[in-house]
């Protein structure tokens, strides 16, 4: 089993430090890194220059694919599969059998949402690199870290992990990716 180098992982120990921090490597061009906190930072995603995320889209998809098979469902039985006529009532309305519309849209956005979510996270991940920072623990208890990939094209191992301590990093550490050979 050979290691490759994943990346650096700063340390910084206030809400506002992290802040901070993060608002430089944005300003100063990084493109692949990441924060990660104990608690959610309200403007923390706005600060690192994070677009809007793209699973509304897939919850539309699947919304109105949800709405369309309720109504071709709902067509198909009333015209062909079981065409009654009930007090006079047309063979085809949208108002009556509105509830199976309703829900198959429910269901099929919620399906579209958790698709959507697992495949932009690109989930299922069972072990992420940052994972063999023996400290990273401590970012679910009351630190927080900014990690900076080696795939980034402003990456070099001497100016990136100065850069890290000028905004206030400590324990600046270079992790690794395990990979099996």
């Amino acid at each position: 089993m050979t290691a490759t180098k994943y990346g650096y992982i700063a340390t910084f120990d206030t809400t506002p430090a992290i802040f901070e921090a993060a608002g430089e490597m944005r300003e100063s061009g990084y493109r692949h890194w990441d924060a990660f906190t104990p608690f959610p930072v309200h403007g923390l995603e706005h600060q690192m220059g994070l677009e809007r995320s793209k699973v509304p889209r897939f919850t539309l998809i699947g919304g109105l694919t949800g709405f369309s098979l309720g109504l071709l469902i709902v067509w198909f039985m009333n015209m062909f599969d079981y065409p009654t006529i009930v007090g006079a009532k047309p063979l085809f309305s949208p108002i009556f059998p509105f509830p199976i519309f309703y829900e198959l849209t429910i269901l099929l956005g919620a399906f579209g949402t958790l698709g959507g979510m697992f495949i932009l996270n690109r989930l299922p991940r069972h072990n992420h690199p940052v994972f063999n920072y023996d400290k990273f623990y401590q970012a679910g208890d009351d630190k927080f870290m900014i990690v900076i990939e080696a795939r980034d094209p402003k990456f070099d191992n001497n100016e990136t992990k100065a850069f890290l301590e000028k905004i206030g990093g400590r324990d600046v550490t270079m992790i690794s990716e395990d990979i099996e050979k």
